[in-house]
């Protein structure tokens, strides 16, 4: 065997060249496997001795893409276009050997050999959309080429990847290997020198290309649906309908331009930087790796309803028994008959089987007894939101709960120190606070009380990667961070609603800046009867003149807007336009027309000025943090960052001269935080305080 670079070695297996790659952890490609590769094909041409070349992995994977190490850094040469150019003129054959994943450079490493085959549990995909950018080493080239622009087309524009099996259907490989992949692609090759098969030459390849344009007319439809705002994804069919039009060199010319424009732009640099924010994300300074973690072999759940029920279902897809209480059992079977049913929708849409429905809901346990959580590790109570009621549960639970159990709350709002004083054991009290629906969002903030102990805090963190949940840390305040953040848009909504808004020109607005739906619509959706109270309401609010008329929102078809039965699609409602015009001259306001620019910033820069309130009092541990809240919790677009990187893209010099002048003519709920001052006075952004 030998060394061409730290990274890539040739060993001879008779007249087979064996060019192996152990670059750990992931087999990036870094510049020593880039060199690595290009130099050793180069050995093997001028070798005589080997007749053809297995291009295979150590460790658990092929290549799996570029290596985040060299992000940000000058491109050092050769660069993957020219070492995969040395690939493609190769007169010997060239073989992949695939196991683990083959993603990004790593596919297109594998495109651009002549032959490729797989382990069966091996994976092939092109992610770089999901970074905003589209394959830039000829993935965009080769791939239609291979298998047709109608195949490729989901591939390079999702960035979501098939498996072996459908690798091979697809033609994407040429053989599923069974046992030893070396042993197998060594067979492979010899294979292909007997039968002397003429080298396949993707870029050279024309059979497949289909020019009709109707394939990506068709495409680019359902592309608006899924891929609302998003650059890259375009430029990916722009690509390959190149692949379909125009020769090999110009597709790839045309690629590369394509790949710089996104690179530029300021979506690909919110997307990757969101990438990293994720991985950031479950660092604490001062939590060390090697905490101790407490097993949690089995959960116990207050309450079956909306809540309940989807963080039961959480954690049973993770296999985790749970014990899920309620106080009456009706309320309980109505829960249970909920969980099934969710699963039974599943299964019909051949998601999930039968049996794995069976499983899950035999790993749950109802009971209207609150005792038969004295086994439970962990114990997550998810009434409604009433302090008195959450403060006598944990009371009972401190008594019942075994040492050492955890004792969370799923509370949005109120105070987990207040909750945990109730205990003998603060230490192992902390708030869970998941999104909802449960069972589907993704974000789960781990609110961190005064006591709570270092391994309840790691083994929440950890517990939540379990169950397939972005864990973000925060501090104890009303509303934690996200709800916090969320609360400034509410109000400023509210207020531009009575001050002349129309709310389809907000809902639109925000619409258009990428959020899932308007805020207004949002309203409508949640219930707008959430926190309102009957006895209390005295017609002073929006919220309390429309639940005072009975609407709710969508629940019962009529809220801002007017649905039909059933549906979700909101219909103008004249009287509300009336009512919003009777509180406006009850409150003062004199209706003027709001540009579309007054809305984002009256609706987004408060949110990026609690953000900074909220490092500076260090209930979050970076901005960073803040955005990945941002993204899962609330639909904020990932192609804009988060509101701490918009704020940063936006210039935090401007976004405290708008909130200066918005204080000056609305008042303090503009203040500028301090910590915003201060970075601009310095001439810093928040990416400085990301640790």
């Amino acid at each position: 065997m030998v060394a061409i670079t730290e990274a890539v070695s040739l060993e001879k297996e008779g007249d087979i060249g064996m060019l192996w790659i152990d670059n750990p952890p992931v087999n990036a490609l870094g510049f020593p496997v880039r060199k690595g590769m290009a130099d050793g094909i180069a050995m093997a041409m001028k070798d005589d001795g080997i007749k053809a070349i297995v291009v295979i992995c150590k460790g658990g994977t092929f290549c799996a893409g570029a290596d985040i190490r060299e992000f940000g850094k000058p491109p050092k040469e050769p660069h993957l276009p020219d070492v995969l150019t040395v690939f493609d003129e190769c007169t010997k054959p060239i073989i992949a050997a695939v196991h683990g994943t083959a993603f990004g450079g790593g596919l297109e490493t594998a495109l651009s050999s002549h032959f490729r085959v797989a382990v069966a549990t091996a994976q092939f995909g092109l992610p770089e959309v999901k970074l905003g950018l589209l394959p830039g080493a000829g993935g965009t080239q080769r791939l239609p080429r291979l298998i047709g622009p109608e195949k490729a087309l989901p591939m390079v524009a999702t960035g979501n990847p098939i498996g072996a099996a459908q690798a091979l259907k697809e033609g994407v490989i040429d053989e599923i290997v069974e046992g030893d992949l070396a042993q197998g692609a060594v067979a492979f090759a010899r294979k292909v020198l007997a039968e002397k098969r003429p080298l396949r030459q993707v870029s050279r390849m024309t059979d497949k290309l289909d020019k009709n344009p109707q394939i990506f007319a068709d495409y680019r439809k359902q592309l608006a649906k899924t891929a609302r705002g998003f650059e890259a994804p375009e430029a990916c069919v722009k690509a390959v309908e190149a692949a379909a039009n125009k020769p090999f060199a110009e597709g790839l010319k045309y690629e590369r331009e394509l790949f710089s424009q996104l690179m530029m732009g300021s979506q690909s640099a919110a997307q990757r930087y969101y990438f990293f924010a994720e991985r950031q994300v479950a660092k604490i300074p001062d939590i060390p790796k090697d905490t101790p973690l407490i097993d949690i072999k089995k959960v116990g759940i207050i309450g079956a309803g909306t809540m309940g029920g989807g963080i039961t279902m959480n954690f049973v897809n993770a296999g985790i028994p749970v014990t899920l209480v309620e106080a009456k059992q009706e309320f309980l079977d109505r829960g249970i008959g909920v969980i099934k049913k969710n699963y039974d929708i599943t299964a019909s849409k051949g998601k999930m089987t039968q049996e794995a429905v069976a499983k899950r809901m035999g790993l749950i346990k109802g009971t209207t007894k609150m005792e038969d959580l004295a086994d439970v590790d962990l114990v997550i109570e998810a009434v409604y939101e009433n302090m008195d009621l959450k403060k006598e549960i944990f009371g009972k639970l401190d008594a019942i709960c075994k040492p050492g159990a955890i004792l969370a709350t799923n509370t949005s709002y109120l105070n987990v120190d207040q909750i945990a004083a109730m205990t003998q054991r603060p230490e192992f009290v902390l708030g869970l606070h998941f999104f909802s629906p449960a069972n589907v969002m993704r974000l789960l903030e781990v609110v961190r009380g005064a006591k709570t102990a270092l391994p309840v805090l790691a083994t929440a963190m950890a517990i939540a990667k379990k169950i397939k949940k972005i864990a973000v840390m925060v501090g104890v305040c009303f509303g934690f961070a996200g709800n916090r953040m969320f609360a400034q848009r509410k109000r400023e909504v509210d207020k531009l609603v009575l001050e002349g808004a129309p709310i389809t020109q907000l809902d639109k607005v925000i619409y258009d800046f990428g959020f899932p739906m308007g805020p207004v619509a949002l309203l409508d959706l949640i219930g707008i009867d959430l926190g309102w109270s009957k006895e209390t309401s005295k017609g002073e609010t929006m919220q309390q003149i429309l639940c005072e008329a009975g609407r709710f929102g969508i629940k019962n078809n009529k809220g801002y807007y007017n649905y039909a039965e059933g549906s979700r699609a909101p219909k103008p409602a004249p009287e509300v336009d009336e009512m919003i015009k009777a509180l406006a001259k009850k409150k003062g306001y004199t209706p003027r027309a709001i540009s579309d620019e007054e809305i984002i910033q009256r609706c987004i820069y408060p949110i990026i000025n609690e953000g900074a309130k909220i490092l500076e009092e260090k209930i979050a541990v970076r901005p960073s943090d803040l955005d990945v809240i941002w993204v899962n919790g609330y639909g904020w677009p990932v192609y804009r960052g988060g509101p701490m990187f918009y704020a940063d893209l936006v210039g935090l010099d401007k976004v405290l001269a708008v909130m200066k002048q918005f204080q000056a003519k609305h008042g303090d709920d503009f203040k500028p935080a301090p910590l915003l001052e201060k970075l601009v006075k310095e001439g810093k952004n928040f990416a400085s305080l990301n640790v």
